[in-house]
C-alpha cells in the first residue's frame, strides 16, 4: 500500500515537472519569437544584415526550444500484443542453452518483433523460439 502511494506521488510529480517545463518553454518560445519579429521588422526599415541575421538566428532558437519541450515531455509509448490462439496451450520452461538455468519470464524482451531471454546466471542473450513437435 505504501509502495502504491510513493509511485503515485512520483507520476504525480512527474506530470507537475511536465506542465512547468511547457509553460516555461512556451513563454521562453513566446519571447524568443516577439524578439525575432522585432529585429526583422527593424531590419526591413533599415536595410543591415545584423538585424536580419540576428532575427534568423533568434527564429531557430525558437524553434529548437520547441522541439526541446516536445522530447523533453512526450510520453513513452505502451505497445500491447494480443494473441489468439486456437487449442490447447502448454507452458514449457524455458532454459539457458549455455548454462541450463531456468529463464523467468521478466527477463525475456521483445525486440523488433523477435524474443530475446538473458540468463541471469551467466549473462548469455538468446533468442527464444519454439522447437517442432514432431
Amino acid at each position: 500500500m505504501r509502495l502504491k502511494r510513493k509511485i503515485k506521488l512520483i507520476g504525480d510529480i512527474h506530470q507537475i515537472n511536465v506542465k512547468i517545463i511547457t509553460i516555461l518553454g512556451a513563454i521562453a518560445v513566446a519571447i524568443v519569437f516577439f524578439f525575432a519579429v522585432i529585429f526583422a521588422l527593424a531590419a526591413s526599415l533599415q536595410a543591415t544584415l545584423t538585424r536580419l541575421v540576428t532575427s534568423g538566428i533568434l527564429f531557430v532558437i525558437g524553434i529548437a526550444i520547441i522541439i526541446g519541450i516536445y522530447y523533453a515531455t512526450r510520453k513513452p509509448k505502451t505497445i500491447i500484443q494480443r494473441v489468439e490462439i486456437s487449442g490447447q496451450m502448454k507452458a514449457i520452461s524455458i532454459k539457458c542453452p549455455n548454462c541450463s538455468a531456468p529463464i523467468g519470464e521478466n527477463r525475456i524482451k521483445i525486440v523488433s518483433s523477435v524474443p530475446y531471454a538473458t540468463c541471469p546466471y551467466c549473462g548469455n542473450t538468446f533468442e527464444v523460439s519454439e522447437e517442432p513437435k514432431w
